[in-house]
């Protein structure tokens, strides 16, 4: 079922004339984009369109020449304490999953919580359990990263992510590391976070997804956002002819 109906009109990530460079490259081009709370926002595109990067700007992993940045109204500090806390304010889940090998997947994803929010290790391990059985990994606890799959290390990722109760997620291609027959995985868990509400930006080639679990479906080329619109509208009638080029490739496989 889409979500395309249930469009938020309050903000929670906003990018205003956003450019960066890499170098002589232009690689985001008067970036201007909203996201609601509650919405969830699939970006997909060309390789070396931008998406990671734009992924990647709004928790200032990646630094912006010029334009400006706001979560929750307030304006993306630029370093120290204040981007700290910014950070555990969104989530963010990577391609390669990041875990500490030497530490059990419980202490994975109750890390963060003592150190950054301060919580007790009991209070933080009980959260990660609910967490961990949330991803459907509760008795995976006590394993360490090398011992799951790689499908199970990004639903811990995930666990980890959601650990500090952040306002948004955002998912940087979270499929693109994983076997075939593990992205089903990932995506369901995905997809019931999309239906719980939670507000995510999702970098992905996974088109299905898009079509169920999208609101806004935004297109990238050469830097530059190139169509933002529902899943319906998108994938059955593009507007331009880079979107129409780059589904006729997609979709046929």
């Amino acid at each position: 079922m889409s979500r395309a109906g249930c469009m938020a009109v309050d903000p929670l990530i906003e990018l205003h004339d956003v450019n960066k460079y890499f170098g002589e490259l232009h690689v985001l081009q008067d970036i201007n984009l909203t996201v609601g709370k509650g919405e969830v926002v699939v970006v997909i595109g060309p390789s070396g369109s931008g998406k990671s990067t734009l992924c990647r700007t709004v928790n200032r992993l990646e630094t912006i020449e010029s334009g400006t940045i706001r979560l929750d109204g307030q304006p993306v500090p630029d370093e120290g304490k204040a981007l700290a806390k910014l950070r555990a304010e969104v989530g963010m889940v990577f391609q390669s999953f990041n875990l500490f090998a030497h530490k059990t997947v419980l202490q994975n994803v109750s890390l963060a919580q003592v150190k950054v929010r301060g919580r007790k290790k009991d209070e933080a391990d009980r959260h990660s359990r609910e967490l961990l059985d949330r991803v459907g990994l509760a008795d995976q606890a006590l394993k360490y990263p090398a011992q799951l799959s790689g499908g199970q290390q990004q639903r811990v990722a995930i666990a980890r992510a959601l650990a500090m109760n952040p306002k948004a997620l955002l998912f940087d291609e979270p499929t693109s590391a994983l076997d075939p027959e593990m992205i089903n995985e990932v995506l369901e868990v995905m997809q019931q976070l999309a239906r719980d509400g939670m507000t995510m930006v999702v970098v992905t080639h996974e088109m299905g997804f898009a079509r169920s679990a999208a609101n806004r479906v935004v297109f990238m080329a050469d830097g530059r956002i190139i169509e933002d619109r529902t899943p319906e509208e998108f994938f059955t009638n593009p507007r331009t002819e880079r979107a129409k080029d780059f589904l006729s490739k997609i979709l046929k496989h």
